[in-house]
């Protein structure tokens, strides 16, 4: 298999080849890019290879601009630091996701399912989605979600436990409200990206700018044209969040689980 490296700290992209060329000498590293920018170019200028080992943060980015650009085929393998990616990284055909230091026995198993993928992709035409998520199965039985996020709050950064928080919203930037009512802001790009990161049995995106914990819910009363207002409890009790006809039946069901 012809693969490459995304990684920008040459170090450990360094290790990661010597731990590949142990496991399987069959797997040639074809190149290794150190950011965003030189895997655009890469990608751009040759044939996808068979396989990609990538990193998440990049120094100008997250690698995940990469594969919004281009659609591969071929199988993803993330290593990173940071487990919070983990439900997007599958959704671009990651098929494991390890956590550095990466072990060898692990990285093994990852490059085992590699080449499962490939050989039976040479066999069949079926979708290499659908193979992903064959060999996903039991992998993300249990999805991991953020345990704490790191606000800004007058040039400091300030760890906020997501046990804490009673809100997000979006105005310009976006806002985490904690249930004490301190108000901090955050360093994401959007607010699709935030709600990948929290327990949808605990947060629920009530409409464009308004991401709510069921904890700080007070009640919910209709309006006109089958619209909802939900109404939050103590030290947030002026704040009013409309939601949609649209959405109020399955916020009605979020609400009953």
């Amino acid at each position: 298999m012809n693969a490459i490296i995304i990684e920008d700290e040459k170090l450990v992209a360094r290790e990661l080849t010597y731990k590949i060329a142990e496991i399987d000498e069959n797997v040639k590293i074809l190149e290794v890019l150190p950011s965003v920018k030189t895997a655009l170019r890469w990608l751009g200028e040759n044939a996808e290879p068979d396989l990609v080992f990538a990193d998440i943060q990049l120094a100008d980015g997250v690698s995940f601009e990469i594969f919004d650009k281009f659609q591969l085929n071929c199988p993803i393998i993330f290593t990173t630091s940071y487990n919070e990616y983990a439900i997007r990284a599958f959704k671009v055909n990651g098929i494991d996701y390890l956590l550095k230091p990466v072990e060898p026995e692990e990285l093994a198993k990852a490059i085992g399912k590699a080449k499962e993928l490939n050989k039976t992709k040479a066999k069949t035409p079926l979708d290499l989605n659908s193979l992903v998520e064959m060999l996903q199965v039991g992998n993300m039985s249990k999805p991991i979600y953020k345990e704490h996020f790191l606000a800004n709050h007058r040039n400091s950064w300030i760890p906020v436990k997501v046990n804490d928080i009673a809100f997000f919203y979006y105005e310009a930037i976006i806002y985490l409200v904690t249930k004490t009512n301190e108000k901090y802001t955050l360093d994401m790009s959007s607010m699709d990206e935030l709600e990948e990161l929290i327990d949808p049995t605990k947060f629920y995106r009530v409409n464009r700018q308004y991401i709510v914990c069921i904890d700080v819910i007070q009640s919910v009363r209709s309006v006109e044209n089958s619209k909802l207002i939900v109404k939050l409890k103590n030290p947030h009790q002026n704040t009013e969040i409309d939601i949609s006809r649209h959405k109020a039946p399955t916020f009605k069901k979020w609400l009953e689980k």
